[in-house]
């Protein structure tokens, strides 16, 4: 999901694995700095953490103008979960 705003210390990109209740599993967040956080249930880093509500339909986020959302691969997710993790080693 993409993130229009004008905050520095707000990611610009999310991306989410949800699992079928809609609960988040894995987060990285990928800031206007080049930086990405991330988060598991056993992880955080920098201000990423899982919501503890489900999240919201991608429709839903998606009506909002300020967010870009749409889904994508697995393998897509797992790409970035690893590059956010070498960024932090």
């Amino acid at each position: 999901m993409e993130w229009h705003h004008n905050f520095d210390e707000e990611p610009l990109i999310i991306y989410s694995e949800i699992d079928a209740n809609g609960f988040e599993i894995r987060k990285v967040e990928q800031f206007r700095d080049g930086t990405s956080t991330f988060a598991d249930e056993s992880t955080t880093t920098g201000t990423t953490w899982l919501s503890e509500v489900a999240v919201p339909s991608l429709n839903e986020i998606a009506e909002q103008s300020e967010f870009k959302a749409e889904p994508i691969e697995a393998s897509t997710f797992e790409a970035v979960w690893r590059s956010a993790h070498e960024e932090r080693r």
